[in-house]
């Protein structure tokens, strides 16, 4: 069997690597930038961070901030005319999975532009050409979008998310600097921090799983699981080893895929508006115990790897212990275990939904239409 693994060209980690911007753009020649960063990241002054570094060096650059949480057909298309207009010749994206998913978006309708109604995309799309040459630079430590060749668009008309696969959007840089991190509050920590935890389970246990992708997820899971607490009491260590750990399983998930624990926070985020990563987080220990029989003895690595001393304890132990560990942080967090807005008379949509997002394949058990229903009523 054949195992593809597709990366960035380069990518910078730690403190001050958003430095090495300006000798990266001119050693490529470009001459203006199209930056994409969502409004709340310009008006905090995160942006600027880089924005600052840029007017130093006399770069030339245009602010695209028409982004939403979880940015939409009607955005991306937006997006495009605007980086039109603007006369740029590469990117920038500056955020957490929202803008770098609509830069992805944007830089391949630019370089495709067959695919300029968006929904096209869905899946893995035919695309001939690389996106825009495009630097990211990760304002958060969990979608791990700067590393993936993975991005999710809401169709807003038919309350859902599609999810795109195409070797052709990854970024050629990553700049992933934990200082551009460092202003995230709290429970934004925790839910991007609880969604890479999901990458790394997921991508650890998924049916196309690998000794180089599981190698990867399971330091992930190490990092993130000894150090999300600490990120979210804005330790400064803490930051920077869950920039790398995002980024770790980024590299490993993009490349084997992810399971139905992403399926259900995809449509729980289109219907509800459920912030990706706390959807995540209460989705993935119900899933982890769904899974648990199919998974052989992964759990006892997860479960080690979380700091479970597993000696002496059987299957059922182990398997238990990791789903606990699980949700033993995520709660330490600050991540809540139920949807208020759940109702039994949305069941039929969710699941329908959940069992035809592009992940559930992935899954390492199959889940039914009633099976997803029964995961959902968990969160009631």
């Amino acid at each position: 069997m054949v195992n593809r693994f597709v990366l960035n060209g380069i990518s910078y980690h730690g403190k001050g690597a958003i430095q090495e911007l300006p000798g990266l753009v001119k050693a490529k020649g470009f001459q203006k930038a199209f930056v994409a960063s969502d409004p709340d990241l310009v008006k905090f002054g995160v942006t600027k961070k880089v924005t600052d570094i840029m007017d130093a060096e006399g770069m030339d650059y245009e602010v695209y901030s028409d982004i939403k949480p979880n940015p939409t057909i009607e955005n991306v298309q937006s997006g495009v005319a605007a980086y039109r207009a603007s006369g740029a010749d590469y990117m920038i994206t500056i955020g957490g999975g929202s803008s770098m998913d609509t830069g992805k978006a944007i830089g391949i309708i630019i370089n495709n532009p067959e695919f300029e109604d968006v929904r096209s995309l869905e899946g893995v799309a035919p695309t001939r050409n690389r996106t825009v040459y495009t630097i990211a630079i990760p304002t958060t430590a969990g979608t791990a979008a700067e590393a993936t060749i993975n991005y999710v668009i809401t169709d807003v008309e038919k309350k859902r998310k599609f999810v795109c696969v195409d070797v052709n959007d990854i970024p050629d840089i990553a700049l992933v600097d934990p200082d551009m991190m460092s202003t995230m509050p709290k429970s934004l920590t925790a839910a991007t921090g609880m969604d890479a935890l999901t990458h790394a389970i997921e991508g650890y246990t998924t049916k196309a799983a690998w000794t180089l992708a599981d190698c990867l997820n399971l330091e992930a899971i190490k990092l993130i699981s000894a150090n999300l607490r600490k990120a979210v009491n804005n330790d400064p260590d803490g930051r920077e080893a869950m920039a790398l750990g995002q980024f770790v399983t980024g590299m490993a998930f993009s490349n084997v895929g992810l399971g139905i624990a992403h399926s259900m926070a995809h449509i729980l985020g289109a219907v509800y508006d459920t912030p990706h990563g706390v959807a995540c987080a209460m989705m993935l220990p119900i899933v982890m115990e769904y899974n648990a029989d199919a998974t052989g003895t992964k759990f006892k690595d997860i479960a080690e790897a979380m700091g479970v001393d597993t000696t002496g304890m059987s299957v059922d132990e182990y398997r238990k212990a990791a789903v606990d560990a699980v949700r033993q942080l995520s709660v330490d967090v600050g991540i809540p275990t139920r949807l208020e807005k759940l109702r039994e008379e949305d069941l039929d949509f969710l699941a329908q939904s959940a069992a035809a997002d592009a992940c559930a394949p992935g899954n390492p058990k199959e889940a039914s239409v009633e099976d997803f229903k029964a995961l959902f009523r968990k969160i009631m």
